[in-house]
């Protein structure tokens, strides 16, 4: 029994490290970006770029191409120099850079909120010698407070108390009583809607919006997908 625990002990210890460093990537990569797309321009306007400079520059609008249409009248211009995307994918990176930002703090207090994470919890349940039955719930604890990071709860305040053991909190009673593994889903489809309204009134008037409009209908998207992924990585410790 006490080798078992061990093993317990170290797998789930194991992956809630994994979940950590995974998190700390996502926003490393989020922040990154976002800062590529404004660096990049200013240096693509100096008039004598340096080889590593040039190669920089080469590699970013390479990837931006991949992923945007990169038009000029749909871009933003800084410093003379186009961004490497538009003003809608540029919307929805600074977006997923507040988003993950934003989770990853939150994710963060929770666990200090709750006695310092479950890590601790479960290396205290070991050496107490209380064996499977405390990480097990050390385990389940963990759950409820993960189900409760959603952009949702973020938005009404809402803390991982009985309302998320319950499987519903008071977002869902606004929207009516549904299965909480909808609440994603419902916030990518809000997140979405604004894009979507831009697109519809672009195709049926013909009248392009401007690129804060767009960059503004964007942001929602990334926004909510980087929370998403975020919340993501500790529902796998799970």
């Amino acid at each position: 029994m006490v080798r078992s625990s061990n093993h317990r002990f170290r797998v789930f210890w194991w992956a809630t490290m994994t979940a950590a460093r995974l998190r700390a990537a996502f926003v490393a990569a989020s922040v990154a970006w976002a800062v590529l797309l404004v660096v990049v321009p200013f240096a693509a306007s100096r008039p004598h770029a340096s080889a590593m400079a040039a190669a920089l520059i080469a590699g970013v609008y390479a990837v931006g191409s991949l992923v945007c249409h990169q038009l000029p009248e749909r871009s933003y211009h800084l410093w003379t120099a186009q961004m490497p995307v538009c003003a809608r994918c540029t919307g929805i990176y600074f977006g997923a850079v507040v988003g993950a930002l934003a989770s990853a703090i939150r994710t963060a207090n929770a666990a200090r909120h709750n006695g310092g994470g479950t890590v601790r919890t479960a290396e205290a349940a070991r050496h107490n010698g209380g064996g499977t039955v405390r990480m097990a719930e050390a385990v389940r604890h963990r759950r409820e407070v993960v189900d409760g990071l959603s952009p949702a709860s973020a938005l009404t305040g809402t803390e991982h108390g009985h309302e998320v053991a319950q499987g519903f909190s008071p977002a869902n009673v606004v929207v009516g009583i549904f299965n909480p593994a909808w609440t994603p889903r419902m916030a990518l489809a809000a997140a979405v809607a604004p894009t979507v309204v831009s697109l519809a009134y672009e195709w049926t008037t013909g009248v392009r919006p401007s690129n804060a409009i767009r960059a503004a209908a964007g942001a929602p998207i990334g926004l909510v997908v980087a929370w998403l992924v975020v919340a993501a990585t500790d529902n796998q410790v799970n």
